[in-house]
């Protein structure tokens, strides 16, 4: 090979970018010490940008296209090298390919929930995650500001710090949005615009342009979500006093299937006592659970005047004392048969035991039992 063949084989004749990557955004052209020749043909593909560097500064950029490079369309790089006259000579210059194409499918996420003040729950800790699409939009401001002269940068090189910008930005927007945490479902679209809106400035300073994000999910604690859930029941429920009353229902049933020895007059006396308790219940839901501003029931004195405090007595059943029961219990067993005027009772603070029919409240029960037919 003569001294001619040699020196041509070192001088470049064709500078281009074939990417089979799908991570790439710049790749610098490996050129080594070999100069490149003038009128050399320079290939940009679609989605791609070439960027001349000279002693470290950005020269000329050139979009997609077939050039073949001349004094005459490298203007920025001509200045540079002081070339005069069109002199035409090989030349060295670091050449940067940079991807134009779309990066879509970018995930971005808390890693920790975010506190925000909501107007129906006060403050609150959410959790969001989506995806965003971007692409480089000005690849001069790009290799100026974040890639620099790295021979190659990939997407991991910067995807973390878009991620922040994403999260950061993001939850600013949800918690200035002012949209109720149980609306923000059904406003995800219009959440991840103004997102996209708000952070569109912190791409453009880095010469990127955000195409897309979209929010996948905004959520509550698991812990917060359980308690939603309960208050979701207590809606779905609706009138808490027939709940109450259901409830107790059920829990009366299973006290009659347990009954001791299967007496039937006691699961029978126990049915009674169930139903009134049931009435009292209920009543007092229905009295309460639709009045927020009502008095809370403390102590006895606290009692609505329609419930009397509960005076519990004793009753004496085949020579033993039996007991101690409510008011409510005495009248069913009233009621029943099970007690009759002369059936002794006692409770706290009578000096003695004493004839149904003599103490007050217990012998006005028997007002109530309609006299035996004729």
């Amino acid at each position: 090979m003569g001294l001619f063949d040699r020196i041509a084989h070192e001088l470049i004749d064709i500078i281009e970018w074939v990417d089979n990557t799908q991570n790439t955004l710049v790749w610098k052209f490996p050129r080594y010490d070999n100069a490149i020749k003038m009128g050399a043909k320079l290939i940009v593909r679609e989605s791609q940008a070439a960027v001349f560097m000279n002693g470290g500064r950005v020269a000329d950029v050139y979009m997609a296209g077939t050039y073949e490079l001349q004094t005459g369309n490298m203007p920025i790089l001509t200045t540079l090298m002081s070339w005069k006259y069109g002199f035409n000579s090989p030349f060295k210059a670091d050449v940067y390919f940079v991807s134009l194409r779309q990066f879509t499918n970018q995930k971005w996420g808390t890693k920790n929930p975010v506190m925000l003040r909501d107007a129906e729950f006060g403050p609150v800790r959410l959790r969001a995650f989506g995806s965003f699409n971007f692409k480089v939009n000005d690849p001069k401001v790009f290799i100026t500001e974040i890639a620099a002269t790295n021979p190659e940068f990939v997407l991991e090189d910067i995807n973390e710090q878009l991620r922040n910008t994403a999260v950061s930005r993001g939850m600013d927007v949800v918690a200035q949005s002012k949209i109720p945490v149980l609306d923000l479902a059904a406003n995800y679209d219009e959440v991840g615009a103004l997102i996209t809106k708000n952070i569109q400035p912190d791409f453009a300073e880095i010469g990127l342009l955000l195409t897309k994000l979209l929010v996948e999910n905004i959520s509550l604690p698991p812990e917060v979500e359980q308690m939603l859930d309960k208050r979701s029941e207590m809606g779905i429920l609706g009138n808490l006093g027939a709940y109450a009353q259901f409830q107790a229902a059920n829990a009366i049933e299973k006290s009659a299937e347990n009954t001791i020895g299967g007496n039937l007059g006691s699961a029978g006396m126990g049915l009674g006592v169930g139903a009134a308790m049931m009435g009292q219940v209920g009543n007092i839901f229905q009295q309460n659970q639709f009045n927020p501003n009502a008095p809370k029931a403390t102590s006895s004195a606290d009692l609505p005047p329609d419930l009397p405090p509960t005076v519990q007595y004793h009753i004496a059943k085949d020579g033993k004392a039996d007991g101690p029961h409510t008011l409510a219990e005495i009248n069913v067993m009233v009621a029943s048969g099970q007690i009759s005027r002369e059936t002794m009772v006692w409770t706290k603070g009578m000096a003695a035991w004493a004839a149904a029919s003599t103490v007050g409240e217990v012998a006005e029960l028997f007002n109530n039992v309609p006299p035996p037919l004729a």
